[in-house]
Formats: structure tokens, sequence, C-alpha cells
């Protein structure tokens, strides 16, 4: 007999006790419907010249109509009386009917017998639970395992068939006794499943974003989105559907939460292990793109691994903005093997590594000094990238325009196409240096047109430095006088504005130099005064002479 049962039978008397009291003055008797009322409800002989009263609810059928009429025998159960009125009731006949027939079906193998049903009502002894076809309960408050204070009325509940009482047309039911048997069944699955190596089939019950339920002999368990497959996290509704059949292996169970965790994956053979061995850094392999996010794709090797493609090894183009602008989902690429750590599942490939490098086609078809037409990428407070074909350059502030202070933020923009020059390729940093200055007539070209050495011109005082003064003449043209070539101006005595006369000693538009002196221009000066002495001087002794002659 299963565990409890002897005691459930030792007190049996007992727990119905309360119960059977409802059932001591009830009998069941045909009765003739005499009257069928306005108000809902009928009028019934019971013999003896008493009449009961039936609500009408009781007479009709799921549809809602009637289905006796006046004068029709029905059976009937008197419960017991209302003064002088019996109290009768049709349904309790059919109830009870059913209640025989479930004992007449199940008195010889009712053990371990599962019933399903609504909590109806509570009786002096425990409650009454009715299943979905009629059949009533009875099950005792002790065996409820309800908590104190649980509103129980129309809970649907499951519970075990302990007791069937021919003598009493009585069905107990206990839902502790199937909570204890539940419990019982569940560690012995759980016992096995937590046996090394054990692998079961389970079918799947739900299907969440984080994972999916699996049935393993009546026991949920829950395979978490990770041990799906040895990709890595993975939406499981992509891979299985409710009611499918997979195989799992318990990873661990969690006695206090009660949590039982199961592994697809683990049932599988490690494939990081065939890669470890086979593959190697720097090996090219063809892989199909299986998703593409905002920070690369994810590629498949078509042995339940995935590798990473991070946006920055998509192409050479440091500007990408979408993977989904270079790849598509499905397709098939070629791609370098650049990282393996098998130890934390990680595989990472590159596309660009296996596509030709800018700088190195760049180098084959530019040089120093060649000009190009770019487009400006990115403005800098230094500068500006220009993009020339697949690389970029930096045109810098100083080589933007001859105008001094000059800012690239301040004139260009992205997306501007700019002509520059190319003034240096660093080779090993992979660096290129941009002018679009030099391809611009400088203020000192200008000035050479109109300007030749030993000119004299004036400007103003720009700089003061220890080798000498730099001055401006005119707009954005500097010139240089050395220290040398001051005297007889005191340098010490100069401020910056003050203007200073000089003549050009030296001009030079290609290597931008032009120097001025004003001890020159003072030398110059000074020898126009002197030949002006000279000349005066020779006329009046040549009048002298010719005064004598004439004497």
């Amino acid at each position: 007999m299963a565990e409890g049962l002897e005691e459930l039978e030792e007190n049996f008397a007992q727990m119905l006790e309360e119960h059977e009291k409802t059932k001591q003055e009830s009998k069941i008797v045909d009765g003739v419907i005499v009257e069928i009322q306005e108000n809902e409800r009928a009028l019934v002989s019971v013999g003896d010249k008493s009449e009961g009263i039936l609500s009408l609810d009781e007479l009709k059928d799921g549809e809602g109509n009637l289905k006796y009429n006046v004068g029709d025998t029905i059976k009937v159960m008197i419960t017991g009386h209302n003064g002088e009125r019996p109290k009768i009731s049709h349904r309790k006949v059919l109830e009870q009917e059913k209640v025989l027939e479930f004992i007449k079906n199940h008195k010889d193998d009712f053990e371990n017998l599962v019933v399903e049903g609504v909590v109806k009502r509570k009786n002096r002894g425990g409650y009454i639970v009715e299943s979905d076809d009629g059949v009533t309960f009875f099950m005792p408050k002790s065996l409820g395992a309800f908590r104190e204070g649980d509103n129980v009325i129309g809970r649907k509940i499951k519970a075990l068939v302990v007791k069937i009482d021919e003598e009493s047309n009585t069905i107990v039911i206990s839902r502790r006794k199937l909570f204890n048997e539940e419990r019982k069944r569940k560690k012995a699955v759980i016992d096995k499943l937590m046996q090394p190596d054990t692998i079961v089939e389970g079918e799947v019950k739900k299907i969440t974003s984080y994972g999916m339920f699996v049935d393993v002999g009546g026991v949920d368990g829950l395979v978490h989105y990770n041990e799906i497959s040895y990709k890595g996290p993975v939406n499981p509704a992509k891979y299985y559907k409710v009611g499918d059949k997979v195989e799992v292996k318990a990873i661990d169970y969690d006695k206090e939460k009660k949590h039982l965790s199961l592994s697809i994956k683990a049932v599988m053979p490690d494939p990081w292990e065939e890669i470890e061995n086979e593959l190697d850094e720097g090996d090219t392999i063809s892989v199909t793109v299986s998703n593409i996010e905002n920070y690369g794709a994810f590629v498949d090797l078509g042995n339940d691994i995935e590798g990473f493609l991070h946006i920055s090894e998509i192409s050479w183009d440091k500007h990408i903005k979408s993977p989904s602008d270079y790849l598509k989902e499905g397709e098939r690429i070629d791609v370098e093997v650049i990282e393996i750590d098998s130890k934390n599942h990680r595989l990472r490939v590159s596309l660009k590594a296996l596509l030709p490098k800018p700088f190195e086609q760049f180098l084959e078809n530019h040089n120093v000094g060649d000009v190009v037409e770019g487009e400006v990428t990115s403005v800098t407070d230094f500068g500006a990238f220009v993009k020339i074909g697949q690389v970029e350059g930096l045109l810098h502030n100083k080589d933007l325009s001859w105008e001094k202070g000059a800012k690239a933020k301040d004139t260009l923009k992205v997306g501007d196409k700019v002509e520059v020059k190319i003034e240096n390729i660093d080779k090993e940093n992979e660096k290129i240096s941009l002018s679009r200055k030099a391809l611009l007539e400088s203020p000192l070209d200008i000035f050479a047109k109109e300007h030749n050495v030993n000119d004299v011109v004036k400007g103003k005082v720009r700089d003061i430095k220890d080798f000498g003064v730099f001055v401006t003449i005119g707009e954005n043209v500097d010139a240089l006088i050395r220290n040398e070539d001051l005297a007889p101006i005191n340098k010490d005595e100069l401020n910056k504005g003050d203007e200073i006369e000089a003549v050009i000693v030296m001009l030079d538009p290609k290597k931008d130099r032009l120097r001025l002196s004003v001890k020159k221009l003072d030398y110059i000066k000074n020898k126009e005064i002197l030949n002006q002495i000279n000349e005066d001087t020779t006329n009046s002794l040549g009048e002298m002479i010719k005064e004598k002659i004439q004497k």
C-alpha cells in the first residue's frame, strides 16, 4: 500500500464523518414536474403530498434549453427539509451517477491515478472538487496542502485518488500525496540525470529569448541560449520549435531553487578541439556570413563554430559606416584567421587582410610632387585629412594657403573636393603630407614681378629675433634684416610696428626668401652724397682755371 495510506485507512471514518453528515438525510426518489414557474423555478412532487422547488438551471442543457416539461418524471435527491418543504436537487443525482460510474471504472486500479478539477466549495470535513466531466471528489482538509489564508474556492488543482468508498459512494483525493509522489519522482529523475555521462531525450516545452525549457521525464530544465550551440549565444527559435525532441545532458541542479540546467551542446563533440588541431593563425578559410551587426559580422565555418569579423577588419576604408554596405547574410567569402582562442571559444577573422593594401597601391601610382584631387574626409584643429583613392593624406594648416593663421576648419568641410600636391611620403609610417599652398602663387612671387635687388622698400617691424628683425612689406610678404645689416639703426631701440626703410639684397621666390639691408641703403645714400660733393667741387675748380686764363 502506498506510503501514508495506512494512516488514511485508520482515520478514514473520522475524516469522512463530517462529510457524511451532509449525506445522512440524502435519498434519491422519482419526482414529477407539476409546474414550471415564471421565476425560473419548477415545482416537483416527490410523493407523500410533498413538493420541492427546483431551479430551472438544473433542468437545462448546455445551450440553455429546458430538457423536461410538466408531467415528466425525473430523479431528484432529497438532501433535507426547509420547514415542511423538502430540499431537492436533480443535479446531485447526475453527479452521483458520475461518481458511481467513476467508482465502477476505477475501484480496482485507482493507485497512482491523478485527477484534475476545480475546488467548488468547503464542507465540514474538507473540500468538494469537481472535474471537467462532472465527477465530484472529496478532499479532506488535512490532505489539501493549502497554505493558511489561501483563497481555495475556484482554484483548479491536481490530486491523487487515495480511497474509493463504495458504501458511501465517495472518492477521496489528496493533493498533499500527489506533491509527495511528484517530489520523489522528480528526485529520482534528477538523481539519474546528474549521473556522469547521462544523456536523455527531452521535449521542448517553451521557447524564450534567453533559452528554452525542456521536459525530461516530467521535470522541466532550462537550456540556456549559451548551451544550445558551440557558436555561442544563439536564438533558440531559429533552431527549434515547441514539441521537438532533443538530446540533453544535465550540467547543474540548484537544490535550493529547484532549478535544473541542461545542455544540448554538451552532448555533441567539441568542435573547438578540432579547430585547435587543424587551423592556424594566418590560414585562409571559406566561410558564410551568418549574422550582420552594426559593429561587425559573424561568419559560419560550417562545423557549429562561428568566427567574428570586426567592422575594422572588413575593409581598408577607415570610414566604413555599416558592415551591410559590404556584406550580405548568406554570402560566401574568404577570410584570414587572425586569432584562435579555443579556451574561450573565440575566433577572429579578417577580410581586408586578403585585399590589396591601399598604401602599397598608392606607392605604385604616385610620387612626391604629383598634383592630385582628393576629398576631405575629416577636419581637425591642425588641418584636414584628404582621401586620395583608398588612402588619406594630411593637409596641415601651414600648407593650406599663403595666408598667415589660415585654418582648414574655417575654409573646408567634409566632402569638399580639393586639388593638392604630394609634399612627402613616409613609407615606414605610411603617412602622406599634402599641400594646397604649393599650387598657389605666393605673395613673394607677386612681389618679385614688381621688385628687384637694390630696390628701396619700406616695411614695418613684425618680430624681433636674436639674429635679426622680420619686417612685413605690403600684404603677406615678410623679409629678414640680419643684425649685421641693421646699422646705423640700433636694434635695442626698435619696437614692433616701427617703420624701416631698406634696400633688397636677396630675392629668391623659389626658396621663399627675401632679405633687406639698412646698412647697404645707408652706404648707397652716403655714396650719392659724396658723388654730388665731388661733382660740385670739380665744377668750382674749372671756373677758377678759366678765370686765370682769361686774365
